[in-house]
Protein backbone atom coordinates (compact mmCIF):
# COMPACT_ATOMS: atom_id res chain seq x y z
CA UNK A 1 0.00 0.00 0.00
CA UNK A 2 2.57 2.42 0.88
CA UNK A 3 4.65 1.69 -2.23
CA UNK A 4 0.91 3.08 -4.32
CA UNK A 5 0.94 5.66 -2.75
CA UNK A 6 4.88 6.80 -3.04
CA UNK A 7 4.46 5.50 -7.14
CA UNK A 8 0.87 7.65 -7.05
CA UNK A 9 2.83 10.62 -5.10
CA UNK A 10 6.33 10.60 -7.97
CA UNK A 11 3.73 10.17 -10.75
CA UNK A 12 1.55 13.05 -10.03
CA UNK A 13 4.76 15.38 -8.92
CA UNK A 14 6.36 14.53 -12.60
CA UNK A 15 3.11 15.39 -14.22
CA UNK A 16 2.93 18.90 -12.14
CA UNK A 17 6.69 19.21 -13.39
CA UNK A 18 6.08 18.67 -16.95
CA UNK A 19 2.57 20.88 -16.82
CA UNK A 20 4.81 23.58 -15.35
CA UNK A 21 7.70 23.23 -17.98
CA UNK A 22 5.06 23.77 -20.92
CA UNK A 23 3.45 26.35 -19.09
CA UNK A 24 6.58 28.34 -18.83
CA UNK A 25 7.88 27.35 -22.42
CA UNK A 26 7.98 29.94 -25.13
CA UNK A 27 5.65 28.98 -27.91
CA UNK A 28 5.15 30.42 -31.70
CA UNK A 29 1.30 31.18 -31.56
CA UNK A 30 -0.37 32.05 -35.59
CA UNK A 31 -3.54 33.05 -36.04
CA UNK A 32 -5.84 34.98 -38.28
CA UNK A 33 -7.72 38.24 -37.63
CA UNK A 34 -11.68 37.97 -39.25
CA UNK A 35 -14.18 40.94 -39.28
CA UNK A 36 -17.27 39.58 -37.23
CA UNK A 37 -19.56 37.77 -39.03
CA UNK A 38 -17.53 38.15 -42.92
CA UNK A 39 -15.09 36.15 -44.10
CA UNK A 40 -13.14 39.46 -44.50
CA UNK A 41 -9.34 39.46 -42.87
CA UNK A 42 -8.17 42.51 -40.80
CA UNK A 43 -4.65 43.74 -41.78
CA UNK A 44 -2.32 45.96 -39.35
CA UNK A 45 -4.65 44.51 -36.53
CA UNK A 46 -1.93 45.09 -33.12
CA UNK A 47 -1.35 42.04 -31.20
CA UNK A 48 0.17 42.27 -27.82
CA UNK A 49 1.17 40.11 -25.51
CA UNK A 50 0.19 41.66 -21.83
CA UNK A 51 2.35 39.76 -19.83
CA UNK A 52 5.72 40.31 -22.16
CA UNK A 53 4.34 43.54 -23.81
CA UNK A 54 5.34 41.50 -27.11
CA UNK A 55 4.01 43.44 -30.50
CA UNK A 56 3.08 42.07 -33.57
CA UNK A 57 0.97 43.33 -36.74
CA UNK A 58 -1.25 41.03 -38.28
CA UNK A 59 -0.01 41.03 -42.59
CA UNK A 60 -2.53 41.57 -45.32
CA UNK A 61 -4.32 38.09 -45.44
CA UNK A 62 -4.61 38.89 -41.34
CA UNK A 63 -2.94 35.98 -40.07
CA UNK A 64 -0.07 37.04 -37.48
CA UNK A 65 2.96 35.05 -35.72
CA UNK A 66 3.49 36.02 -32.02
CA UNK A 67 5.95 34.36 -29.28
CA UNK A 68 3.77 33.81 -26.05
CA UNK A 69 3.47 31.45 -23.24
CA UNK A 70 0.60 28.93 -22.13
CA UNK A 71 -0.87 31.22 -19.40
CA UNK A 72 -0.49 34.47 -20.93
CA UNK A 73 -2.79 36.62 -22.89
CA UNK A 74 -2.91 38.38 -26.28
CA UNK A 75 -4.60 41.74 -27.06
CA UNK A 76 -6.02 42.52 -30.77
CA UNK A 77 -6.69 46.18 -30.98
CA UNK A 78 -7.32 48.22 -34.24
CA UNK A 79 -8.50 51.77 -35.24
CA UNK A 80 -12.43 51.08 -35.47
CA UNK A 81 -12.54 48.09 -34.00
CA UNK A 82 -13.57 46.70 -30.30
CA UNK A 83 -9.91 45.22 -28.67
CA UNK A 84 -10.51 41.47 -28.17
CA UNK A 85 -8.45 39.14 -25.47
CA UNK A 86 -7.56 35.92 -25.96
CA UNK A 87 -6.03 33.32 -23.35
CA UNK A 88 -3.11 31.10 -24.48
CA UNK A 89 -3.83 27.40 -23.22
CA UNK A 90 -1.77 25.92 -26.09
CA UNK A 91 -0.09 26.46 -29.37
CA UNK A 92 -2.87 26.00 -31.06
CA UNK A 93 -3.90 28.40 -34.02
CA UNK A 94 -6.04 30.90 -33.27
CA UNK A 95 -9.09 32.49 -34.60
CA UNK A 96 -9.64 35.62 -33.73
CA UNK A 97 -13.20 37.65 -34.59
CA UNK A 98 -12.71 41.51 -34.12
CA UNK A 99 -16.69 43.75 -34.06
CA UNK A 100 -16.29 46.86 -36.33
CA UNK A 101 -17.74 49.92 -34.37
CA UNK A 102 -20.16 52.23 -36.37
CA UNK A 103 -17.50 55.02 -37.17
CA UNK A 104 -15.57 52.25 -39.20
CA UNK A 105 -17.32 52.71 -42.44
CA UNK A 106 -17.37 56.71 -42.23
CA UNK A 107 -13.92 56.53 -42.46
CA UNK A 108 -12.96 53.99 -44.46
CA UNK A 109 -15.72 55.67 -47.78
CA UNK A 110 -14.34 59.19 -47.03
CA UNK A 111 -10.66 57.49 -47.75
CA UNK A 112 -11.86 55.48 -50.93
CA UNK A 113 -13.53 58.96 -52.02
CA UNK A 114 -10.18 61.42 -51.56
CA UNK A 115 -8.33 58.72 -53.95
CA UNK A 116 -11.14 58.35 -56.54
CA UNK A 117 -11.63 61.96 -56.64
CA UNK A 118 -7.38 62.18 -57.23
CA UNK A 119 -7.87 59.37 -59.91
CA UNK A 120 -10.59 61.24 -61.73
CA UNK A 121 -8.76 64.37 -62.07
CA UNK A 122 -5.74 62.85 -63.34
CA UNK A 123 -7.63 60.77 -66.30
CA UNK A 124 -9.41 63.99 -67.06
CA UNK A 125 -5.74 65.74 -67.43
CA UNK A 126 -4.60 62.68 -69.15
CA UNK A 127 -7.26 62.40 -71.69
CA UNK A 128 -6.83 66.16 -73.09
CA UNK A 129 -3.41 65.01 -73.66
CA UNK A 130 -1.70 68.09 -71.60
CA UNK A 131 -0.39 65.41 -69.04
CA UNK A 132 2.36 62.57 -69.53
CA UNK A 133 2.73 61.19 -66.21
CA UNK A 134 6.16 63.31 -65.88
CA UNK A 135 7.97 61.81 -69.03
CA UNK A 136 9.02 63.79 -71.83
CA UNK A 137 6.63 64.03 -74.45
CA UNK A 138 7.19 61.99 -77.72
CA UNK A 139 8.70 63.02 -80.85
CA UNK A 140 5.85 62.75 -83.14
CA UNK A 141 4.22 65.27 -81.19
CA UNK A 142 6.68 68.26 -81.92
CA UNK A 143 6.94 67.29 -85.64
CA UNK A 144 3.05 67.18 -85.84
CA UNK A 145 1.39 69.57 -83.64
CA UNK A 146 4.73 71.76 -82.31
CA UNK A 147 2.12 74.60 -80.92
CA UNK A 148 0.67 72.02 -78.80
CA UNK A 149 4.16 70.70 -77.65
CA UNK A 150 5.25 73.29 -76.73
CA UNK A 151 1.92 74.31 -75.12
CA UNK A 152 2.24 71.54 -73.17
CA UNK A 153 5.42 71.96 -71.88
CA UNK A 154 5.13 75.71 -70.92
CA UNK A 155 0.78 76.13 -70.80
CA UNK A 156 -0.61 77.34 -68.38
CA UNK A 157 -3.25 74.05 -68.38
CA UNK A 158 0.09 71.76 -68.18
CA UNK A 159 1.76 73.60 -65.33
CA UNK A 160 -1.62 73.47 -63.48
CA UNK A 161 -1.93 69.32 -64.05
CA UNK A 162 1.96 68.90 -63.23
CA UNK A 163 1.31 70.97 -59.79
CA UNK A 164 -1.82 68.51 -59.50
CA UNK A 165 0.25 65.40 -60.25
CA UNK A 166 2.81 66.25 -57.64
CA UNK A 167 0.02 67.55 -55.13
CA UNK A 168 -1.62 63.91 -55.54
CA UNK A 169 1.76 61.79 -55.10
CA UNK A 170 2.11 63.06 -51.88
CA UNK A 171 -1.54 62.66 -50.51
CA UNK A 172 -1.48 58.69 -51.89
CA UNK A 173 2.11 58.69 -50.18
CA UNK A 174 0.66 60.26 -47.24
CA UNK A 175 -2.22 57.96 -47.53
CA UNK A 176 0.39 54.94 -47.51
CA UNK A 177 2.23 55.83 -43.92
CA UNK A 178 -1.00 56.27 -42.58
CA UNK A 179 -2.25 52.64 -43.31
CA UNK A 180 0.67 51.70 -41.23
CA UNK A 181 1.68 54.73 -38.77
CA UNK A 182 -1.50 54.75 -36.72
CA UNK A 183 -2.69 56.14 -33.10
CA UNK A 184 -3.71 53.01 -32.43
CA UNK A 185 0.04 51.45 -33.12
CA UNK A 186 1.89 54.44 -31.28
CA UNK A 187 -0.40 54.04 -28.05
CA UNK A 188 0.17 50.34 -27.98
CA UNK A 189 4.02 50.88 -28.44
CA UNK A 190 4.76 53.80 -26.08
CA UNK A 191 1.99 53.57 -23.45
CA UNK A 192 0.83 56.96 -23.69
CA UNK A 193 -2.94 57.79 -22.88
CA UNK A 194 -2.86 61.69 -23.73
CA UNK A 195 -4.73 61.66 -27.76
CA UNK A 196 -2.83 65.22 -27.44
CA UNK A 197 0.43 63.84 -26.65
CA UNK A 198 0.27 61.05 -29.39
CA UNK A 199 -0.87 63.60 -31.79
CA UNK A 200 2.29 65.73 -31.53
CA UNK A 201 4.54 62.40 -30.70
CA UNK A 202 3.52 61.38 -34.42
CA UNK A 203 3.83 64.57 -35.90
CA UNK A 204 7.35 64.80 -34.77
CA UNK A 205 8.41 61.69 -35.53
CA UNK A 206 6.42 60.75 -38.88
CA UNK A 207 8.19 58.39 -40.61
CA UNK A 208 8.77 58.93 -44.69
CA UNK A 209 7.16 57.06 -47.12
CA UNK A 210 10.31 55.87 -48.54
CA UNK A 211 11.06 54.22 -44.77
CA UNK A 212 8.17 52.89 -44.80
CA UNK A 213 8.30 50.99 -48.14
CA UNK A 214 11.44 49.45 -46.65
CA UNK A 215 10.69 48.91 -43.35
CA UNK A 216 8.65 45.60 -42.34
CA UNK A 217 6.07 45.58 -38.74
CA UNK A 218 9.21 45.04 -36.32
CA UNK A 219 11.28 47.56 -37.98
CA UNK A 220 8.56 50.16 -37.66
CA UNK A 221 7.70 48.92 -33.86
CA UNK A 222 11.82 49.51 -33.24
CA UNK A 223 11.63 52.88 -34.86
CA UNK A 224 8.43 54.12 -32.34
CA UNK A 225 10.54 52.74 -29.48
CA UNK A 226 13.89 54.62 -30.17
CA UNK A 227 11.54 57.98 -30.96
CA UNK A 228 9.68 57.80 -28.06
CA UNK A 229 13.01 56.87 -25.70
CA UNK A 230 14.42 60.12 -27.06
CA UNK A 231 11.29 62.13 -27.38
CA UNK A 232 10.78 61.58 -23.13
CA UNK A 233 14.68 62.94 -23.45
CA UNK A 234 13.71 66.18 -24.85
CA UNK A 235 10.17 66.69 -24.27
CA UNK A 236 10.59 68.78 -21.20
CA UNK A 237 13.23 70.99 -22.67
CA UNK A 238 12.09 74.18 -24.16
CA UNK A 239 15.11 75.12 -25.98
CA UNK A 240 15.29 71.05 -27.05
CA UNK A 241 13.78 70.53 -30.62
CA UNK A 242 12.16 67.37 -31.62
CA UNK A 243 14.46 65.49 -34.12
CA UNK A 244 13.81 62.80 -36.24
CA UNK A 245 16.27 59.58 -35.70
CA UNK A 246 16.91 58.38 -39.34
Amino acid sequence: MRLFQKLTYYTLTLCLLHGLSYAQQTLTIKGIIFKKSTPDRISQAVVTDLKTQTLMMSDELGGFSIKASVGDTLEVTKTGYTPQKIAVLNNNDLIVYMQPVVELNQVTIKSQSKQQELSEVMKEYRSQGIYNDGKSLPFWQFVNSPITAFYNLFGKTPAQARRFAEYAKNEQEASAVDKRYTKELVKSVTKMTSDDEVDKFMVAYRPSYDNMKEWNDYQLIQFIKKSYNYYLKVKDRPEARLQKLY
